[in-house]
């Protein structure tokens, strides 16, 4: 399974929306200078973001965007879902009875189709979103002034 940008990215604007957003809404701006994401590109995943209901914007002076419930109530998962779609890595009808696969009876492989998707799904449902914060607080630390981010 590849992500494109929209996980990557999304997802690490959300960990950044998390860690500036406890004091006050956080702007695009803010967030794309600080990632080194485009303005327009990342009005376009705060779009998908606010959609699935984990996000929510603040108009006015002052406003911006904040996390639409608690951080730790936020997994990969649901970023990724929201940003991405299906995580299925495999494309199997034999997983889904309502697609009717004439090979499903016999096919054996859509057992590791289906470990496989399980696997994913359960992975990123367990990371939370905190956790990622925390991670990020304490990698600040240890980063060297200029290095880029991983999952660019």
């Amino acid at each position: 399974m590849k992500l494109s940008t929209k996980g990557r990215y999304g997802l690490r604007a959300l960990i950044d929306l998390a860690q500036y957003s406890e004091i006050e809404p956080v702007s695009i701006s803010s967030i794309a200078a600080r990632q080194g994401i485009s303005e327009r590109y990342l009005e376009q995943l705060m779009a998908k973001l606010k959609k699935a209901e984990l996000i929510k914007s603040i108009r006015g002076a002052g406003g911006g965007y904040v996390l639409a419930r608690e951080v730790e109530s936020i997994s990969v998962g649901d970023v990724l879902r929201a940003l991405e779609g299906n995580l299925e890595p495999v494309e199997c009808s034999g997983l889904h009875p309502e697609e009717g696969c004439e090979a499903a009876g016999g096919c054996v492989t859509k057992y590791v189709w289906q470990k496989i998707n399980e696997s994913i799904n359960q992975t990123v449902d367990e990371i939370k979103l905190d956790r990622l914060v925390e991670e990020s607080k304490a990698m600040k630390g240890q980063q060297i002034p200029g290095q880029m981010h991983c999952g660019n």
